[in-house]
């Protein structure tokens, strides 16, 4: 992943939204680096008190999405790490993750920010984390397209 053509977004008014993250703990090292990228994103933004919920791994990442977006947040962001092994476990759990966290958004109509990281290997895994020397930051770009998208349907009339 280059990162070319990544949109800036914009996030005035975006310290008035509650927002919660849920965090994997599988490859804490990757999860650190993941978690400081969304801190410094929701403190760039101006949102204070963000809710952390960890959970044990990226499979259970959905089901802790889907209570936080029913208890009335304005956005969630999902943090985990799947890296491909032997079996086809891998497959499983990220397919799981990413339907599942699909789901939520669309049944709750609150946006959820995607920060699961699948890859090949750990190496691919850290230079995605937003950790010193990683060339990508997936922690921060999660929460800032969480929190644009929840402005962005502010605006907006209410579902039917």
């Amino acid at each position: 992943m280059s990162g070319a053509g990544a949109p800036v977004l914009r996030l005035e008014g975006a310290q008035d939204l509650r927002v919660a993250v849920v965090a994997a703990q599988w490859h804490e090292r990757v999860m650190d680096g993941l978690l400081a990228g969304a801190h410094r994103a929701l403190d760039e933004a101006g949102v204070r008190g963000a809710t952390v919920v960890r959970v044990p791994g990226s499979f259970e990442l959905p089901v802790a999405a889907l209570r936080l977006a029913q208890l009335g947040y304005d956005a969630v962001v999902a943090l985990g790490v799947v890296v491909r092994g032997g079996t086809p476990h891998f497959d499983y759990v990220c397919q799981a993750a990413t339907s599942g966290c699909t789901e939520v958004s669309l049944r709750t109509g609150v946006p959820v920010g995607f920060g699961v990281l699948t890859c090949d290997t750990d190496e691919q895994a850290l230079d995605r984390a937003g950790l010193p020397g990683s060339r990508e930051d997936k922690g921060h770009e999660a929460v800032t397209a969480a929190l644009a998208t929840a402005l962005a349907l502010r605006g907006l009339a209410p579902a039917r």
